[in-house]
């Protein structure tokens, strides 16, 4: 008798019709003898219904109440399937993220998990009832609701999985699995058979939505294997993200990820002095503000430019950051510009095969795409681009690096 947690996305859950077919599919688990506990997103598009419902009544909602809000599609979703599931003749608990014992900062809609307390959650699966946790959420210290961000409910799963010690989490979605780039992009993207960790790590943060970051990071930091599968279609094998156990591949390329949301932020006129650095990205850090590339030009006259990304919901919170700063650190100007994508290539054993760098660059010249930036890590190129080429930018490159093929 095995222990299995799962996770259910918004799509698989968006109506009464696909909830009732998600618990069958629980019924059929829990009649072959397995333990069952159940992550599930809230149904559809109730996320954004209610941010926008927010937004009618507040120009700018608290975060915490916006956190106390949202956290109410998940426990929707949990109660409809624990009904359904007593329907089928399963018995069934639905739990909160606090109610499951999750503990997290007080950071909220980016809360990251401090610790599980499994004991509820244990003693309802030895009473024999399927669990079904709201995910999304948990609690602060101050027993305050907080969310963990877009795709969280990932990183419910994989947590409680690994608090629970199982070698593995189920998460069930709309597509087939992990593709070499965004199906609904470049339809001659194909599921993966697998992928590890850190290339998967690097898929998600650079934009592919299949799984959220910070699941990839629990499982890797604790062991526990990822499945990507489908929800509506069960002989679909899915992806497994697990350690890396493929040598040697002729091609290191594994997948295209891209952003179309993308903004930059331009300090122009600094002071070239050391600090100024720390200066500018510390209120960056105090308002929550996640930077991607960094590129400062070499100091003319005592002067440089310093350029970072950020995501474009997050450009007025960066500029009232570096603003608040501007005139003390004796910066020029502050710039931006929220009409940038990127574009990234990913696969482990690239920095050590030369030419893939190369490729990309004549890829997106051929297409006349411009590049405004360029990052690298070990397994990792991206380039920043207007976000209106980013989609025909994703299909060349696919083509390019013969994606569509095994």
């Amino acid at each position: 008798m095995a222990l299995v947690v799962q996770k259910y996305g918004g799509s698989s859950l968006a109506d009464a019709e696909r909830i009732r077919r998600v618990a069958d599919r629980i019924a059929r688990r829990v009649r072959k003898g397995d333990r069952v506990v159940a992550v599930v997103s809230a149904m559809g598009d109730t996320t954004d219904e209610l941010i926008a419902l927010a937004r009618q009544v507040s120009t700018e909602p608290s975060a915490r109440e916006l956190d106390v809000l949202l956290h109410t599609g998940e426990i929707v979703s949990s109660t409809l399937m624990t009904m359904a599931l007593h329907d089928a003749g399963v018995a069934a608990v639905s739990l909160t993220g606090a109610q499951a014992g999750i503990r997290t900062d007080a950071v909220y809609g980016r809360a990251r998990i401090a610790g599980i307390d499994t004991a509820r959650l244990e003693r309802e699966i030895v009473a024999g009832r399927v669990v079904i946790v709201a995910g999304f959420q948990g609690v602060s210290e101050d027993f305050d609701v907080t969310t963990l961000g877009r795709g969280g409910s990932d990183t419910t799963a994989v947590a409680l999985a690994a608090a629970l010690r199982c070698e593995r989490a189920e998460i069930y979605t709309d597509v087939a699995g992990v593709y070499t780039a965004d199906p609904r992009v470049c339809p001659a993207a194909r599921p993966l058979r697998d992928i590890g960790y850190e290339e998967m790590l690097e898929l998600a943060t650079t934009g592919a939505r299949v799984m959220h970051a910070r699941a990839v990071e629990v499982g890797a930091l604790y062991g526990v294997a990822i499945l990507v599968a489908s929800t509506f279609d069960e002989a679909a094998p899915g992806t497994l993200i697990h350690e890396e156990t493929t040598m040697e591949q002729a091609n290191k390329v594994r997948g295209i990820a891209h952003q179309p949301s993308v903004a930059k932020v331009t300090v122009r006129g600094v002071p070239d002095r050391p600090g100024i650095a720390a200066h500018i990205f510390e209120p960056l850090a105090e308002a929550h503000v996640s930077v991607d590339t960094i590129v400062q030009n070499a100091s003319e006259e005592g002067l440089t430019d310093l350029t970072f990304t950020v995501a474009r919901d997050d450009l007025d919170a960066a500029l009232r950051a570096v603003g608040g700063v501007q005139a003390s650190i004796g910066a020029r100007e502050l710039a931006s510009d929220a009409s940038l994508g990127t574009v990234s290539v990913v696969g482990t054993g690239m920095a050590s095969a030369p030419g893939y760098a190369a490729r990309m660059f004549r890829t997106l010249f051929d297409e006349g795409i411009n590049i405004e930036l360029i990052s690298t890590s070990d397994i990792r190129i991206t380039c920043l681009v207007q976000a209106d080429r980013v989609p025909g930018a994703v299909r060349a490159l696919h083509a390019a690096f013969a994606l569509d093929r095994e």
